[in-house]
């Protein structure tokens, strides 16, 4: 089975599977033609992260990060006038894409431990396909090129990407993009180390050149994907996995771990919403003042995730009253997909280029849309986060998956910036904890703290769906709630796999994207 957050993405993954391949073959598939299919999400230009599970062997985790450029230091953008690095443009595209890295290494993984063997072309068909014929626009699509079209003026490749005949796209008409078709056949025929080291990688330095980005074919040539050992914490007897730094990953067990402290017993009430609103404030302390660059880093995470760490941040919260949060937050774009085979290996990924169409720019020659995931460094000296040269970003997207009590294994995960370890905790206590529907806790109502795809409030937001008691109660403990549609988007679109021991396999997809679960 494979669960997507767009229906040909998902049906790519499966007929990988159909074919006899793997889960990590899958989902190559899968996440190359998410990049054709969602555009503005994610790209080929972007990261990713994964997390591998097979049975009887430890969780493998794959971070596809990349690092700013060797000329993209703090005086590069202070020397030319600015305060802090600008968020669209090629100023914007200062860090290595990982993405393609990642999906090198986790089929090295599947040719090497789990005799993958499909061709690299037979994987990336569907995505060339899509690419070179066209997609129909969805709705997110053609709402965000509207949206963010004031921001990308000026910005290189733009217009000319994602206009059709120099008219925003409509919903339903037919989007190609027959430069990323290029671009794909050739990396099935060179193979994927050639977006680093080759041909298409002097092609995609010369692209970034032109567009004005610091990134150079050296930076290009540095970067790889490393294999990493997930962070884990025991919830409530389960053992639950998410990559460490740079990514918010501890946020997202600790928010977990915290919830599972203050003994309640049941969802959609008033202590439901609020223990796990008021755990994600306590995560959320954590990450912002410690997660970055692992290798700038001078604390161990694991030591937030020990018992008497988690303990002192369950007491912490007080039960009638919120905690003031006042902290600004940062919008994000990203796909969440997951992956499981005949023989129970599962796999969580997700990929990203930061906020909606990443830096906007748009390679000439090599059609990649280019992350701006470097705007989350800060020109501040002072500060953790602060740009230096092969620094590595810190990073709100982070896969999850959790080895059950009872041998079933779930992968899931969300897009949604800051709102991912949020929407990560609501479909995992509401289904493992809790006892819903798997597809129940993905459509469930949720809310968000803080702010993302844009919105500029920092509120708790909430769908309507939420009872009206509810709200009134949050309201009353001093949470600044802002009621919102019942299916919104800035929710994120979440999605889901459970394994059981007998091979029954369980799929959702969230009703707020345009994916679906596909199974054999």
């Amino acid at each position: 089975m494979v669960t997507a957050p767009h229906h040909l993405a998902a049906e790519a993954g499966r007929r990988v599977l159909a074919d006899g391949g793997n889960a990590i073959e899958a989902m190559l598939a899968a996440a190359s033609t998410i990049a054709v299919v969602y555009p503005h999400m994610n790209a080929l230009g972007g990261d990713n992260f994964w997390l591998i599970h097979a049975p009887g062997r430890d969780v493998r985790g794959i971070d596809a990060c990349g690092a700013a450029a060797a000329r993209a230091d703090m005086a590069f953008y202070r020397d030319q006038g600015f305060e802090q690095i600008p968020s669209r443009g090629p100023l914007a595209a200062l860090t290595v894409a990982g993405a393609v890295s990642g999906w090198q290494e986790a089929l090295r993984i599947s040719a090497e431990d789990w005799g993958g063997g499909l061709s690299l072309e037979r994987l990336l068909e569907d995505a060339t396909f899509l690419a070179a014929d066209g997609i129909a626009v969805t709705r997110t699509l053609a709402e965000n090129t509207r949206a963010k079209l004031a921001e990308m003026e000026g910005v290189p490749g733009f217009h000319e990407t994602f206009l059709i005949d120099d008219a925003l796209p409509a919903e339903g008409a037919r989007f190609k993009q027959p430069r990323l078709a290029a671009t794909l056949k050739r990396l099935a025929a060179d193979g994927l180390d050639g977006f680093y080291r080759g041909d298409l990688a002097r092609a995609v330095a010369a692209d970034l050149a032109r567009a004005g980005s610091p990134v150079a074919l050296a930076d290009l040539e540095r970067h790889r994907a490393l294999e990493v050992a997930p962070l884990s914490v025991d919830v409530a007897g389960h053992r639950v996995f998410n990559m460490p730094p740079p990514t918010q990953g501890l946020a997202s067990l600790i928010l977990l771990a915290v919830y599972d402290r203050l003994g309640v017993t049941e969802a959609e009430g008033y202590d439901y919403v609020h223990g796990l609103v008021e755990a994600t404030k306590r995560a959320f302390r954590v990450r912002d003042a410690c997660v970055t660059d692992p290798a700038y880093m001078d604390v161990d995470p694991a030591g937030f995730l020990t018992d008497a760490a988690l303990d002192a941040m369950a007491a912490d919260i007080d039960p009638a009253r919120a905690l003031s949060w006042p902290e600004p937050s940062k919008p994000g774009d990203t796909v969440w997909l997951g992956a499981v085979d005949g023989d129970g290996r599962a796999v969580s990924f997700i990929q990203s280029i930061y906020w909606e169409f990443g830096s906007g720019t748009v390679l000439d020659e090599t059609g990649i849309t280019w992350q701006n995931r470097g705007v989350s460094f800060s020109l501040d000296a002072a500060h953790h986060n602060c740009l230096q040269p092969h620094r590595r970003p810190f990073h709100t997207i982070q896969p999850a998956l959790a080895r059950l009590s009872d041998g079933r294994v779930m992968s899931y995960g969300t897009m949604g910036g800051e709102g991912q370890p949020q929407t990560q905790a609501m479909v995992f206590t509401r289904h493992v904890l809790h006892g819903q529907d798997l597809q129940a806790a993905v459509t469930a109502p949720r809310w968000l703290l803080g702010r993302t795809w844009g919105a500029e409030t920092t509120t708790l937001k909430i769908e309507d769906r939420i009872d009206a008691e509810v709200i009134t109660a949050l309201s009353a403990a001093g949470h600044d709630v802002e009621v919102m549609g019942p299916f919104e988007e800035v929710m994120g679109h979440a999605g889901a796999i459970v394994h059981h021991p007998d091979g029954l396999l369980e799929g959702a997809s969230d009703p707020r994207s345009d994916g679906r679960a596909a199974g054999l």
